[in-house]
Parts: C-alpha cells; structure tokens; sequence
C-alpha cells in the first residue's frame, strides 16, 4: 500500500511543557465550567458523602463541576463503601497513635478520600484545623493522606537549614516553610516536610502502604543523621552551609532539588562522543549471502552440466527463480552463521555501549531535567485488571523520576471510552481523576453518521492504534495552538499557565462540539514514553533514558529491551513467553553487534521534536505523525526517522524491567503473524489491481531501499520480511512437491530441492542448532546455567514446532488477503485471561474460526488416500497414478497434522477438558 502523501510542515515547533512542569491543574482547582472536568458530574450537582457522629468523622465538600458530557455522572458512595473507609481510617489512626505520630488531642490526623473531591478525616477538628491541611490535600487530589509528627523529626527540621532532604540515591525530599504550600508540591513526591510546624506529611495511592511509607522516611532520617555525625569531620552543619542547587526564577518552591554534580560529572548532559560503529553484524550478513549464493550456484552447476550433456537450452529458465529463491533461503542461511557466531563468536560487544546499542546507562542529568509524558494507547481492556495495574507501575516511576528533580504526566489515549457502557466509562473517568491522568477520547466509528446524517466520523486505519494516537495528539497541539496566541508577560507564573491551559482546553472541547471527551495534562513533554496497556516498568527508568537522548540528540527512540508479563498459568503463554524472551535475546545479540535498531511500537522513549520533524499533512488536511494506512506504522516511523538522519538505539541496561504482555490463546497468537505478514506485504508490494499502473514496488519500500540506513540493514530486514513469504508459501509448495515427486519422481531437474531434504535442514537448523547455540548464548552473556538452558529449550521445542508447523495458510490468507485488495482489519489482542470457558464452549469456537483449515485437511488427506489406493475410490485410480512415495507423502502429511493439530493441542482451555 503506497504511503500516505505527506506534505512537511514547516511550523516553529510547540512548546512541549509548561514553564515550571508541576502537576497539571486539577479538577478541584480549575473554573467550575471547565470542560477539562469532562464526564465528571452530572447536571452540575454536587454530591457528598456525609459521614458525622460521635465517631468523629467529617466530610469535607467537593467542587461543583459541570460537563458538556453530563449523562456520565459520578454517584454518591454506597454504604458498603463508605463503611469500609471509614474502618481503614479509623485503623490508620489508630497506627499513627500507637507509632506516637500525633498527640490524641492534637488536631493533626488523616484525610481519606471516599470518592470524587469527598474526604473523611480523623479527628473531626482537622477538617479546619492544622494550617488548612485538608483544603492543600485536596488541592493535591490524594487518596490518603497523614501528619506525622515526631521528636525526631522536630529536632531534625529545628537544626537542618537545607530545602531538601536526601534519599535513596538521586532522590530528594523538599522542605517547606508553611503547610500552605504543599499543595504546591508534585503529588508522586508522596511526602514533604514542613519546617514552620515540625511535620512530616505523607501521603499515598494506597491507604495500606502509607504508614509503611512513613516509617521508612523516619528511619532513613535517622539513618541519615546517624552516618553524618559518625564522621569526625562532618555533620548537619556541613551541608547547611553547601550552596543548594539554582532553582529557576518561575520554579514551583517545593520543586525536587536535583544532586550537586561532582567533578567528574560536571560536564554530564553535553554532547556525547560519536559511539564506535560495529561491524560483526555486517560480516554475519555478508557470510549468510555467500553462504546462500553459494548453495545456489550448486543448482546453476547442475544446470551447466545437464545443458553440456543433452544441449538444453530451456533449462536456464530456473535461473529466473534465483532472485525469489535468494530473497526466501536467505534468512535461513543468516541463521546458520548466526548460530555458528553465536556458539564460538565474540560476546564482549554485549556489555558495552555503541552507536545503535546501550549496555551501561549514560551519565545521569543532575539538574534541568525535563518534562516526560507516559503516553498509552488502550481500548477495551478491563480497568481494573489491566488498566490500573500499568497506572500504579508507573507512577512508581514517575514518583522517583520527581524525586530525582524531574516531572512526568500521564498521557492515555482512550479509544474505547466513547463505546463503553455508561456505569464503565464513570469508572475509567475517576479512575483518572484519582491519578491524576490526562486523557482523551475521539468518537466512535461512524462513516454514514446518524439517521439525519450528521456526526460521520472515521476510525481510519486496519489497526486503530495510530489513528487513536493522531487525534489525541491533535486535541493536545490544538491546545499549544490556542495557547500560543497569548504572549506571555515577564511576570508569567506558573498560576497564570494553568489558567491558560484550562481556559485554551476548554475552548478546543467547545469547539468539538461534545466529539472530543478529556480531562487532566494532555501537554507534551520533551520526551515520550510510549507503553501499552499491559505494561510494567521499571521504577528508576526515566532518569537514565533522558540523559541519554539529552547527550545523543541524533537518537529519536530508544527502544528498550523487555520481559514478559505472565498474567495466567497456561502452557501455551508460557511457551510464547519463552518464544518472546528468545526473539528478544536474538535481537540483543544482533544490535550489540552492529545491527541497525529496531522499534517494535511499545516500551520506548521518543523525542518529541523527532516526531514533528516527520510530522505530515494528510489528505484530508490534518497534521499526522503516525502513518494510519499501514498495520505497520513503527516501522514507518522508523524509516522516516532514519531518512532524516536520526538513529534508533536498542537499550539493554534494563535487563527485563520493561515488561509486556504476550498471547494468551492461539487465537490472538495467530492474529498477530497475520497482521505482521500483513504488514510486511504492503511495505513491500502494491495490491495486484495496482499493478498495471503503479508498479508491484510500494513507494515506502522505494523509500526504504534509498534511504541512509545502512545496507547490512537493509538486507537483514528485507530477509526477515522474506520469512513471511517463505512460511506463507510453504503450504502450497509442500502440495505442489506431493505431486512432482509422487508423479515426476526421477524425471526432475537436479537443480529441484525437495521438500522432503529442506524439512530435516530446517529441524537441524532451527530445533538442533538454534536450541544450542541459543543456550549457549545465555550461558555466555547472562551467566545461566547451561543445562537448565538446555533442558528450557527443549522443553518447548515441540510445541514451537507445531505452531509455527501450523500456521503457513493463516499467513498465506494475509498476504492473499492484501494483494487481492480483500479489506481486511484487526482488533486489540486479549490482555486477560477468559476464565469463563469449557471444552464444549471451545469447541464451537475452534470451529468457526478453523473451519477452512479442517476443511483443507480433511480433504488432503481424503486425496492422499485415494491416490494411494486405499479405499474403494483409491482401487479406481491407474497404478502409474498413485503416490506411495515416501519422500513425497511426508512433508504433506507432516504440513497436514500441524495445521489440523495446530487449534486443539495447543488449547489450554480445550486440555483442561472441564465441563
């Protein structure tokens, strides 16, 4: 499919954050008409959750909101619900009693949030007492938070003059003066101290882990006054009269105080010396082509020694096949060398850093650090099982990324918001207010529009995906747009930007007219997180992806390394999971060598400024990043990154941190070589019916072919591509070899290769040599034990060989499907697991959607069995007719059993067999 046309735009680029990158105004502080409060309350009414009595509990009220979509409205707390925050607070005061955290007549206590903008507090009086902490908590949108107040810390702020307090490693904890302006403060700091007041306040996402928090910040108090003054030469007032990291003039005063560089960090953020380029890649893929050329030409002598004895001509029309048989065999042939350099190659490349490979991190930033948006495109996935688990892994970033001096938001880009139920969109909108996540949702498919024909709108692309992120990223450069036509004055605060920000939000939602649903910071950073829905990551990942995209500004992405989230106990997951981390452990030995990158479209950081340099103007006269007419749009937007001069560059230092989630049936798994032989089709070639006038090359690929990456790449991928045709042709050429050697036998060419002898070089290549070597590998790089290597891989060896034995129609139905111009298109991947399942409920579905597969095998091995002369029919079929070969009738029963086999075995809730 050729590329959309892309008209460059030449626009000074947005501004990517905010003057001082603090939390985004939320929806407790914005004007009550804010359409940033979308989906937030119905009608404009407030609801409250009145909780008073002897017991000493209080609310405290909400804001009223208005919405321009107020049918989804957020109800009062059930009793149920109530009852249990009000249990939870009581235990936590009683806790913070017990660790004599408050005195039981003092006013200071805990604040729990009940529900949108409602809070409960122990004791009553702190609903008005303790400086207006409940009104700063609020403002901060927390879930729970608890004064603590101790001797310890007392005497620790009295004596400490600093404004910040060190933590675990680069992390800082700010001091504040008075308690009026913690809600200043960066809400996944999760504490702060109070000078004015002696307090440490503490807050958290969840009211079981606060007073574990709080206990483990006293503890490294003391710990930290402790070592300090076990030093002769040192204490408190040795830092007290260190010169405290420059704050800038619009700086939030409770902004994260970034560590003093040392020394031999002092020039940490400048440009990085020009990394070494590998080449042991280049000699993989130059040895894999003479290895495949050269097992060519033994057909070519064939040819030239059958010509020199019977002086026929005709023969050299083989050799037309050589270019399609070049580009089929030559990933196997790089297999083969690979796995040799794998078992007896170097493996020191592995642990250090070149020019598309990071092993060791980059020196970190120590101050300026800059704005990071977490951007996640979901669906339909179930919130609280999927959803919610990616929020809370990071936010565990973002809250160290801010303890380190940085700032970070959520991005999520809701494309299934506007199709849920109206009781499961409430829930995502306060799931989001809670974290404090922006988010936006464009309208549903609808290309007729209503019944008077208004509201069309199109959901463009076979994979939703880049569409979804488009048009988010749309609402938020409309927002930049809007807020750029005001000039900021030299007494700009940081005050005047959020209003700013509501107010430019609020025009782009009314001039949507109610198609466009959002709320919360949808303003980019500098730099892009781009995760899915099902993934977790590393605590302490952000800092170092920064610093090196801020040192290397020619990288674009940096694709990280990742592990796999297991959400089930199946057999079939974990033999994909091994499948994964063994595709993930190829492509790492392969870039530390020397290869050129890849971006596989989740777990990476982007540079924003990359991504508007290949912005383009679609058709229908809007700015673009995402190519939305291709199932491919990562590998789009690395080529057109790459065209420009960027790099990719594949991170390791990770491990596997990152996590992401795999198949969970042969269903999903299935679709997902469907959608990527797909993919690699219309990179490649234009649909037949283009044929006559474009040509069977896509422009893309055209592009591809003349664009500055490297030709060692461009071989290596154009070989990977090939493996879809290869696996999709295999069916058909297995049927095709039945019948030239049950038929021909004999009377072939030589320079004929049988099915028969390039099954068992695929079982020696892939399951012998590539189980070994693979082992080997481990053993070498990740100091594993080589046995268990072993016996992992050929643990799943049989399964693998089944699935990929079984799934040559399935690709060739993709590729068929694109060329003949059959539309076609794909969903999200199941990311939980079905528990509601049985052996009669799958057997339905095993039928459906294999029906054209058992319909293909049974049919095959009714024809096998008459022409073998079994069976009434089989005894009418001439002896010269009949295939009993044995080199003829394996290979097409061996393709026949993995394909019929292929749904049942590899089941899980068809092998549970339960009722």
């Amino acid at each position: 499919m050729a590329s959309p046309p892309r008209t460059p735009r030449k626009l000074q680029k947005r501004r990517s954050t905010p003057i001082q990158p603090t939390d985004p105004p939320q929806k407790g502080r914005a004007d009550p008409d804010s359409p940033s409060k979308a989906l937030l309350q119905a009608g404009g009414s407030s609801s409250f959750a009145v909780v008073a009595g002897e017991d000493g509990l209080e609310p405290l009220p909400e804001d009223s909101f208005t919405s321009p979509t107020a049918h989804l409205s957020v109800q009062v707390e059930s009793q149920t619900d109530m009852f249990k925050c009000m249990v939870r607070l009581l235990y936590l005061r009683q806790q913070q009693l017990q660790n004599r955290w408050a005195d039981e007549d003092s006013a200071e206590g805990i604040l729990l949030k009940t529900g949108n903008g409602n809070y409960i507090s122990q004791p009553r009086e702190l609903a008005e007492a303790c400086g207006g902490f409940s009104e700063q908590m609020r403002k901060l949108n927390v879930k729970v938070a608890m004064t603590v107040k101790t001797p310890v810390i007392q005497t620790f702020l009295a004596t400490y003059k600093p404004p910040y307090v060190p933590y675990t490693q680069d992390q800082r904890i700010s001091i504040l003066d008075s308690i009026e302006e913690v809600c200043q403060a960066h809400r996944h700091h999760y504490a702060v101290f109070v000078r004015s007041t002696g307090l440490l306040v503490v807050w958290d996402e969840d009211a079981v882990e606060i007073t574990d928090r709080a206990i483990r910040i006293e503890k490294h108090l003391v710990d930290l006054v402790w070592a300090m003054s076990s030093e002769q030469e040192r204490d408190i007032h040795t830092i007290e009269s260190a010169e405290p990291p420059r704050e800038d003039a619009t700086a939030s005063v409770v902004t994260a105080q970034p560590l003093p560089a040392t020394p031999a960090e002092a020039e940490t953020g400048a440009p990085e010396a020009p990394r070494q380029t590998l080449l042991w890649q280049a000699l993989v893929v130059g040895c894999g082509g003479c290895l495949t050329v050269f097992c060519l030409s033994i057909g070519w002598r064939n040819l030239a020694v059958e010509i020199k004895i019977d002086h026929s001509w005709t023969r050299l029309l083989l050799v037309v096949a050589s270019p399609l048989q070049l580009w089929l065999g030559w990933f196997f042939f790089m297999t083969v060398v690979t796995t040799i350099a794998q078992l007896v190659g170097p493996v020191k490349q592995v642990f250090q850093n070149s020019k598309f490979y990071s092993a060791v991190p980059t020196k970190r930033l120590r101050d300026n650090l800059p704005h990071v948006t977490i951007q996640c495109p979901v669906y339909m996935e179930s919130l609280d099982s999927v959803i919610s688990s990616t929020v809370a892994s990071v936010n565990k970033a973002i809250s160290t990324y801010e303890l380190q001096g940085g700032s970070a938001s959520i991005f999520i880009n809701d494309d299934g918001m506007q199709l849920l139920p109206e009781e499961e969109a409430r829930r995502r909108v306060q799931f989001y207010e809670d974290n404090n996540i922006g988010w936006v949702a464009r309208p549903k498919h609808a290309p007729n529009g209503n019944a008077d024909g208004q509201g069309v709108f199109i959901r463009a692309g076979k994979f939703k995906k880049a569409s979804n992120m488009n048009y988010c990223l749309s609402v938020s450069n409309r927002v930049e747009d809007k807020m750029a036509e005001v000039e900021r004055t030299p007494t700009w605060t940081q005050e005047d930007e959020d209003r700013l920000y509501t107010s430019a939000f609020e025009a782009i939602v009314k001039e949507d007219q109610g198609r466009s649903w959002g709320a919360g910071n949808i303003r980019m950073g500098d730099f892009i997180l781009l995760i899915d829905s099902d993934t977790r990551v590393p605590e302490d990942c952000l800092l170092d992806a920064v610093s090196e995209l801020t040192a290397t500004p020619e990288v674009a992405i940096i694709q990280f390394s990742s592990g796999v989230l297991n959400v089930t106990t199946s057999f079939f997951e974990r033999a994909i999971t091994f499948f994964t981390n063994l595709v993930y452990t190829s492509i790492r030995f392969a870039v530390a060598c020397g290869d050129v990158a890849p971006f596989v479209g989740h777990n990476a950081m982007l540079r924003w400024s990359a991504l508007q340099d290949v912005s383009y103007i679609d058709v229908d006269g809007t700015e673009k990043y995402w190519a939305e007419n291709t199932v491919s749009e990562d590998f789009d937007m690395s080529l057109r990154l790459q065209s420009l001069g960027y790099i990719i560059r594949y991170s390791a230092y990770y491990g596997d941190g990152f996590k992401e989630g795999v198949s969970l049936t042969v269903y999903d798994e299935l679709i997902r070589w469907e959608k990527y032989a797909y993919g690699c089709a219309e990179l490649l070639f234009h649909p037949f019916h283009k044929w006559p006038l474009h040509g069977p090359v896509t422009p893309l690929f055209r592009r591809f072919i003349t664009s500055p990456i490297s030709w060692m790449g461009k071989l290596t991928m154009m070989s990977y591509m090939g493996t879809y045709f290869a696996i999709g042709s295999a069916w058909a050429l297995t049927l095709l070899n039945y019948f030239l050697l049950g038929w021909f036998n004999g009377y072939l060419d030589k320079d004929y290769a049988e099915s028969f002898n390039m099954y068992f070089g695929l079982v020696i290549v892939f399951q012998g040599a590539g189980t070994v070597s693979v082992a080997v590998l481990r053993y070498r790089t990740e100091n594993r034990s080589l046995f268990k290597c072993l016996v992992e891989n050929m643990t799943w060896m049989l399964v693998l060989a089944v699935f990929l034995g079984g799934i040559s129609l399935h690709v060739s139905g993709a590729l068929l499907f694109y060329l003949f111009g059959i539309d076609k298109s794909w969903g999200a991947t199941a990311k939980e697991a079905n528990t509601d399942t049985s052996f009669f409920r799958e057997i339905p579905v095993i039928i459906r959607k294999f029906k054209f597969t058992f319909i293909y095998c049974i049919l095959s091995v009714a024809m096998m069995m008459v022409l073998a002369g079994i069976g009434p029919l089989g005894k009418l079929v001439p002896d010269f007719w009949r295939i009993k070969s044995f080199i003829a009738i394996f290979p097409q029963g061996i393709m026949i059993v993995m394909h019929f086999f292929l749904p049942l075995v590899l089941n899980p809730g068809l092998m549970l067999f339960t009722f």
